[in-house]
């Protein structure tokens, strides 16, 4: 096939492609509401922004007097280029109806439909808000036509971006194919580096704050100058217009040439990865034999929730991807741990025993509580016919995730007696630790079984269910909020700092009430979920 036709095959699979995923946003309830409160949140953002590029555009009298614009100018193919390689690790590395189109058109033609899918999608989600932004900038300038020149400007970089990122992702997916220990220590290098981003995040903050470090010339040092005058060139016409200089043109010579060729390289990269099989190892050769049944260590054993509980143990160590989305307190370890390590004195062995308690109350409840149903579905047909009762299946669940933040609550609290803390300290706050990881737990099947996520979804290369979004965020704060209330409840009572009076009773009645009808509660709503289940 020609090149046009392939073109012209592509777009109208890319036109498919954006329709289908519009139209999974909307059947979907949970989405919906997800997007609302996403739109909420950056909406409020945007009644802050609006004011001021409207102002700025009303007083810039050059380009240099944008903010942060040579910088950006720079960050920005960049950027895509980055989100580009991600998006292909994690969804577009492959269609849903790769076999049809394969079998239908030239796999130039399915990069083309791939690619330009996606480029819509990223258009609505980022195109929109900073569209709303460059028009009100374009207003505060006197130039109304200014949002049509950028995006004239812009279109070459998303699409030099986007087609190399696609085909740079390709390649990784071929080495990860072939390589999968490299897979492996990519995923567990990219947590690691992940939390090493957002602890570094908060010294360089407080190290611009403290020494008085200038924003503006760190970001020079990023600057591109050929890139900046690129980008210049949607102000022709405008006020803030400047001569068009030789390194534009190249620049956009550069981006008219590579683009082809990256295509190019997308498609043969695509082919390859497509057309050719999974490599068969050595060991998935060899025939796997069991030399018993399912035995569980002591504790476990002595119930059969324990043993529930064990067996998802097993399966969570196994497939350490279905864990994935325990990553997301890396975000709150990051600031809480800045301030741990910069305390001192008696200060210092106390904060861990709290932040132990706190993410061993996390742990508990988020492991294996966020999805109980999505995580069963499986097996939910053989565990729902057995004679094992209801409870005992919830129970094994709840078990699991007290098996791994009970341990992490009362072994940090002990620990921080090295630290300096005191003995009758630590075992209360172990004590404590206890309590609230049980409670945690009992409340994530509640709040888990509300909206339980049944589709698996591809993230580098591993196939899972992860919970809904709205429910990690909901129990974060919810148990996060409840866990410092306990915690600063606690501290004070132990060092003598508050008088034991009525009203403090009544507040720590009405707080042990709250937890305890909270977290039974959930507990009881999860049991009748799974008893009213019925398979479609």
């Amino acid at each position: 096939m020609s090149v046009r036709s392939d073109l012209r095959h592509g777009a109208r699979i890319g036109r498919a492609e954006f329709l289908r995923s519009v139209r999974r946003q909307l059947k979907n309830k949970r989405r919906l509401l997800g997007l609302g409160f996403a739109v909420l949140f950056f909406g409020g953002n945007l009644l802050f922004i609006l004011p001021t590029a409207y102002i700025l555009g009303q007083t810039a009298r050059s380009i240099t007097t944008i903010p942060y614009l040579a910088p950006a100018a720079t960050v920005l193919p960049a950027g895509i280029l980055v989100l580009a390689i991600f998006r292909t690790l994690e969804r577009i590395g492959s269609s849903d109806s790769e076999d049809l189109l394969l079998t239908t058109v030239h796999p130039r033609a399915v990069v083309v439909g791939l690619i330009t899918a996606e480029i819509g999608r990223v258009t609505v989600w980022f195109g929109l808000p900073l569209g709303a932004v460059f028009l009100t900038f374009a207003l505060g300038l006197g130039s109304p036509w200014l949002p049509l020149a950028v995006s004239f400007v812009l279109l070459p970089i998303v699409c030099w971006a986007a087609v190399w990122g696609y085909a740079s992702g390709l390649a990784l997916l071929r080495v990860f194919r072939h390589l999968p220990t490299v897979h492996r220590t990519l995923k567990v290098g990219g947590v690691v580096a992940m939390l090493g981003l957002v602890v570094a995040s908060q010294f360089v903050g407080r190290y611009v704050v403290e020494e008085g470090v200038s924003i503006r010339a760190i970001l020079e040092i990023l600057t591109f100058a050929p890139l900046t005058d690129y980008v210049a060139l949607a102000f022709v016409g405008t006020r803030l217009e400047q001569p068009t200089s030789m390194a534009a043109v190249g620049v956009l010579g550069v981006l008219l040439a590579t683009t082809p060729l990256g295509l190019s390289l997308a498609t043969r990269q695509a082919s390859t990865l497509w057309f050719t099989d999974r490599p068969i190892s050595s060991a998935s050769k060899a025939e796997t034999t069991s030399a018993g049944g399912f035995q569980a260590p002591r504790p476990f054993a002595w119930r059969k929730s324990g043993r529930i509980a064990w067996g998802i143990l097993i399966r969570g160590v196994r497939n350490p991807g279905e864990l994935g989305h325990l990553v997301m307190i890396l975000f709150f370890i990051g600031p809480l741990g800045t301030t741990v390590v910069q305390s001192s004195g008696d200060a210092l062995g106390p904060l861990v025993a709290g932040t132990g308690v706190g993410i061993g109350t996390y742990l508990a409840g988020a492991t294996f509580g966020l999805n109980p149903l999505g995580d069963d579905r499986p097996q939910l047909p053989l565990l729902l016919l057995t004679t094992t009762e209801t409870r005992t299946v919830v129970r094994g669940r709840v078990v699991a995730g007290l098996a791994i933040g009970i341990p992490v609550a009362m072994l940090v609290s002990l620990a921080s007696i090295l630290l300096g803390t005191a003995l009758k300290y630590a075992i209360a706050f172990a004590v404590v630790g206890v309590g609230m990881c049980l409670a945690a737990a009992l409340f994530a099947v509640g709040i888990g079984a509300v909206y339980p996520i049944y589709e698996e979804r591809e993230f580098w290369g591993t196939e899972t269910v992860v919970p809904s979004t709205l429910v990690m965020i909901g129990y974060m704060f919810i148990v996060g909020g409840g866990t410092i209330i306990g915690l600063i409840t606690t501290w004070y009572t132990l060092t003598g700092h508050v008088t034991v009076t009525p009203v403090l009773g009544i507040g720590v009645g009405v707080y042990l009430l709250l937890t305890m009808g909270m977290s039974y509660g959930s507990y009881r709503y999860a049991l009748r979920r799974y008893r009213r289940y019925t398979v479609d």
